[in-house]
């Protein structure tokens, strides 16, 4: 398998035949072979049924689905272990990424280990794109690294990228400090960002600014004490 599309899913009915068009659309006949990896985060409305109608109509989707709702770390940390490609991309299920950024990212996999989306020109509300600047502002003064939209759902890296995570909850926010913290070579790069069409964002500003604070400061406890050596004659 040479690509594999993870995407969390909670409470997302509305959106997920548009998510499901719009990934084949952009990968069909363009990527060797794909799987879509669709994460049901214990959804509350009909996502669950939705992605099992899809995925009995194109053998392309692998459904899975939590018990319960276990939050967005999780499912994209369930999603990287499931998933069979050899690199693997990342999106959230509001199709505010365009899924055919992921073949830009793709683009930069012979040089790079990790490729971060970088959404340029914005369509959120003032309060979003204000908290986002500002959170990514203090993540990267408390972690030491240089990301300027560790928020971006899009990415796409390695699969010994993905092997080489040990994710608790709340760590998506850090994927690529994560990803230079285990060796690898990162960049970022400009994507598309659009206005979500159906639905509405199922995450808040203010009830996840101190848990992401304090996130923040756990990986910067733990880059200081990364092991890092070098053995003479090797």
């Amino acid at each position: 398998m040479k690509l594999s599309v993870v995407v969390p899913i909670y409470n997302e009915e509305l959106n997920i035949s548009h998510l499901h068009k719009a990934i084949t659309d952009a990968l069909q006949d363009k990527v060797e072979s794909y799987e879509i990896v669709l994460v049901n985060d214990g959804s509350k409305d009909g996502s669950e049924r939705e992605m099992e109608r899809i995925a009995e109509e194109d053998p392309h989707v692998k459904p899975l689905h939590f018990v319960e709702n276990c939050g967005q770390t999780a499912a994209i940390y369930a999603g990287i272990k499931h998933a069979s490609g050899e690199f693997i991309a990342t999106m959230d299920g509001d199709l505010q990424t365009d899924p055919e950024d992921i073949l830009t990212l793709l683009a930069y996999m012979d040089e790079y280990d990790f490729a971060n989306g970088m959404r340029t020109r914005r369509h959120d509300t003032f309060v979003k794109k204000i908290s986002s600047r500002v959170g990514n502002g203090v993540r990267n003064f408390i972690t030491g690294d240089q990301i300027y939209d560790t928020g971006c759902p899009m990415k796409v890296f390695k699969r010994q990228v993905g092997e080489s995570y040990a994710l608790y909850e709340g760590f998506h926010r850090f994927l690529p400090t994560l990803a230079r913290m285990n060796g690898f070579q990162v960049i970022e790069v400009p994507v598309r960002h659009r206005e979500r069409e159906f639905g509405t964002s199922k995450y808040g500003v203010l009830n996840r600014a101190f848990v992401g604070l304090m996130d923040a400061i756990v990986i910067g406890w733990l880059r200081k004490r990364v092991i890092r050596y070098s053995i003479r004659g090797e």
